[in-house]
């Protein structure tokens, strides 16, 4: 967890270093749009109006693909830990899958609520938050139920996956 948090800030530091430099020569070029403030250990832009997503999209495009990568490598390593915990204690690691459905159904109802394209706070549809917030209960008690099946004591002496870990 500590080498995801350093994979992860190495990643995001420069995007935020990128962001602030963008914003700066926005600032410089357009002094009527923008306010500066700076002081010892501060440094403030304030674009007024729309910020043209260009200042913000080109820092970003190699922050994404970090991410997704460490990411995977966390999920990984914590899906190998979680089937050997599993397999300890004699039970098959498919167990480990089962909030899966949940965090998959609950990732797709975001994109749904949050990612239309015109979405107006005006004219709610109350379905998708219904189906996300029940989405959100099962997928907890699917997490609590895993938890349960991890916390369960290992069997004294080999069963069908080997001998116990030591």
């Amino acid at each position: 967890m500590v080498l995801n948090m350093i994979a992860g800030m190495a990643a995001g530091v420069p995007m935020v270093f990128g962001i602030v430099r963008n914003m700066a020569a926005f600032a410089a070029a357009h002094p009527d749009r923008a306010t500066v403030t700076s002081g010892p250990g501060q440094y403030s832009v304030q674009i007024d109006g729309p910020v043209p997503p260009e200042l913000m999209l080109e820092p970003m495009r190699g922050f994404m693909p970090v991410v997704a990568i460490v990411a995977l490598l966390s999920v990984l390593l914590l899906a190998a830990a979680v089937v050997r915990r599993l397999h300890d204690s004699g039970r098959r690691g498919w167990w480990g899958l089962l909030p899966l459905p949940f965090l998959a159904t609950g990732l797709i109802a975001m994109i749904v609520v949050f990612g239309r394209v015109g979405f107006s706070p005006a004219e709610p549809d109350v379905v998708p938050f219904v189906v996300l917030f029940l989405n959100n209960i099962l997928y907890l008690a699917a997490l609590a139920l895993l938890v349960v099946q991890l916390c369960r004591p290992s069997d004294p002496g080999p069963n069908r996956f080997g001998p116990p870990l030591d």
